[in-house]
């Protein structure tokens, strides 16, 4: 859909050149986006029922119908915002995991999680949160799940070398991954200790256990911020 172009119906032939109101054009790729760049804003400080379609079109400048003709109304509009969020954390995280130490491991995976938290806040926001409505790709939970199996096939690798019980890995895994999480949705609003401390923290608990913690926790890996 190209945008159509207003006029100032008072003006005369001799100076309606000058005084026409142009509104911006974009094609329906462009305002799609724009909307989907509104919406996440809004359901990220607002959240689902303290937005409106009347206020997604009004900081478009465009009007209700274009929300509805793209999206088919508030709750499709927040549907793809948080496909796409949780593919992207997910996308992140499984990504990250490139070490071949599993102590490194671990720091790429909370690296992951805390970057996202920093670069996509709004994001992780709304991920958070109750969803009002089903999601194709589930719940964060579910996404966290997802992120655990990636988890539980390095642990289970891992358990398998020490001659310890491999069918145990899941539970371990989803024990590490829901501790980052829960910490970063905490980390979400304080921000303090910085990153890397977080991380260095996170790993210094899951790789040494509460009795054998470091008092001071090191990253081995290349990252330090």
């Amino acid at each position: 859909m190209i945008d159509a172009v207003a006029t100032d119906s008072s003006s005369t032939p001799s100076n309606d050149k000058q005084r026409r109101v142009r509104r911006t054009r974009m094609t329906g790729a462009e305002r799609r986006q724009q909307l989907l760049e509104i919406g996440r804003t809004l359901f990220a400080t607002k959240g689902f029922e303290g937005t409106s379609v009347e206020e997604i079109a009004a900081k478009a400048g465009v009007s209700k119908p274009v929300v509805y003709e793209h999206f088919g109304g508030k709750e499709g509009l927040y549907a793809v915002v948080v496909d796409r969020e949780m593919r992207r954390l997910l996308d992140m995280v499984t990504g990250s995991l490139t070490a071949g130490h599993p102590r490194e491991l671990c720091e790429q995976a909370a690296f992951a999680l805390l970057d996202y938290i920093e670069e996509y806040t709004d994001g992780f926001r709304i991920l958070v949160r109750d969803s009002p409505i089903p999601q194709s790709t589930g719940s964060f939970a579910s996404l966290i799940s997802d992120i655990a199996t990636q988890v539980e096939d390095i642990l289970g690798r891992e358990f398998r070398n020490r001659g310890f019980d491999s069918k145990l890995a899941p539970l371990y895994a989803q024990a590490l991954v829901g501790m980052v999480a829960l910490t970063g949705q905490w980390w979400l609003d304080v921000r303090r200790p910085k990153k890397a401390e977080v991380a260095a923290h996170l790993v210094n608990l899951a790789w040494h256990g509460l009795d054998g913690l470091e008092q001071k926790p090191r990253l081995i890996g290349h990252r330090k911020n």
